[in-house]
């Protein structure tokens, strides 16, 4: 199987342990153990439950504490609608695995995650790409939508809230995608892996509204535990059996122990997503007044998630601006370039607020030196 580069993977390998503050970073600033089980309660059983656990696979979908746990983050979801996967990327990888081949049609809305265009290309899917644009706030345009479908179309794929803008489509824009979707009997694939990081009030998840809707998430993001390594893909039981038979072939079960933390997350999930909104809320203003202050930098601001799409009146590329910035500052973004749009950079806001002010102190700094004299 051919596949294209992943230009965001390549780019985050080959600079994020040389950087000396990441703001390409797109999880909440990630938790301790210690941290994790002070807030669920557990500092004390913890030891035992781990010292007593046999090293076997466990349930191969996920144990059933779990599953339940991930349900009841949807409405309308039963443990039997979830299968436990290696992170989002996992999921999605096995949902289109699962769904499209040769002579299939995806419609992906971009900019997105790379998954869900370049995997169904490497399928032998035709992708047609419908382009979101910051005049519109990075909301699709539905008219597009409609016009790129066709009878063989599969999917509709959208990351919700979106990477990288941080645009969310609320419930009015779900139910008009459900609406196109069922017109030609499509699937929609839904990355929710920022949800739970909204700046005001949350969207449904596509698995409310629509019997033919996938939600794929996982603990990285909203969690701030993306060292579990832990996802999951919320769909119909038909669904799920056919993602079965791939993961069968790649990585079985996910492990015990990623398992165990996992529910314990979820269990907690209150207090962990009430640390996450504080932290996006908070940074999220810090990044506002620092855009507003700088005549070279501007954006839509974001209304979910975790990352900005903000753009430089530079003469230079985004990824030029971004080796530079990197070399001159040793603060780290993520060029446009990487996700498919030229002239923008992805800022992650969501780390420790001491390291986003102090990051963008610096590319201040540095912004106003560009233009003078030599």
């Amino acid at each position: 199987m051919q596949i294209e580069p992943f230009g965001v993977e390549q780019w985050m390998n080959a600079w994020e342990t040389k950087c000396e503050l990441n703001l390409a970073e797109t999880c909440v600033a990630s938790l301790t153990l210690a941290e994790l089980m002070q807030m669920a309660g557990q500092t004390q059983n913890m030891p035992a439950d781990l010292a007593a656990m046999h090293m076997t696979y466990g349930e191969i979908r996920g144990s059933t504490r779990l599953r339940g746990l991930v349900a009841g983050l949807f409405a309308g979801q039963t443990a039997d609608n979830v299968l436990i996967t290696h992170g989002t990327i996992g999921a999605n990888h096995m949902v289109y695995q699962a769904l499209v081949g040769s002579g299939d049609h995806v419609v992906a809305i971009t900019p997105t995650y790379q998954q869900h265009t370049a995997i169904p290309r490497s399928l032998g899917t035709e992708v047609t790409e419908v382009a979101l644009h910051e005049d519109e706030d990075w909301l699709p345009d539905w008219g597009k939508v409609a016009a790129a479908l066709r009878p063989n179309t599969k999917v509709i794929a959208l990351t919700n809230p979106n990477n990288p803008t941080g645009a969310l489509v609320e419930r009015a824009g779900l139910e008009k995608v459900v609406e196109l979707a069922k017109s030609v009997g499509a699937w929609v694939l839904c990355d929710e892996v920022y949800r739970g990081t909204e700046q005001a009030e949350p969207a449904p998840s596509i698995v409310e509204l629509y019997d033919k809707g996938i939600s794929t998430g996982s603990t990285s993001k909203a969690f701030s535990l993306a060292g579990l390594r832990l996802g999951w893909i919320v769909g119909p039981h038909k669904l799920l059996d056919a993602c079965e038979v791939h993961r069968d072939y790649t990585t079985i079960s996910v492990g015990l122990v990623d398992d165990y933390f996992a529910a314990m997350a979820l269990e907690a999930k209150d207090v962990i997503l009430e640390r996450s909104r504080h932290i996006t809320r908070n940074n999220i203003t810090v990044l506002k007044n620092w855009v507003a202050g700088e005549t070279k930098a501007s954006f839509v601001a974001p209304k979910a998630g975790t990352t900005a799409f903000v753009k430089f009146d530079l003469p230079m590329t985004s990824y030029d601006l971004c080796v530079a910035l990197l070399q001159d500052t040793g603060v780290m973004f993520t060029p446009g370039s990487a996700l498919g749009v030229e002239g923008y950079v992805r800022i992650g806001f969501a780390c420790d607020a001491d390291v986003l002010k102090n990051g963008l102190s610096r590319v201040s700094d540095w912004l106003a030196k560009q233009g003078e004299p030599v």
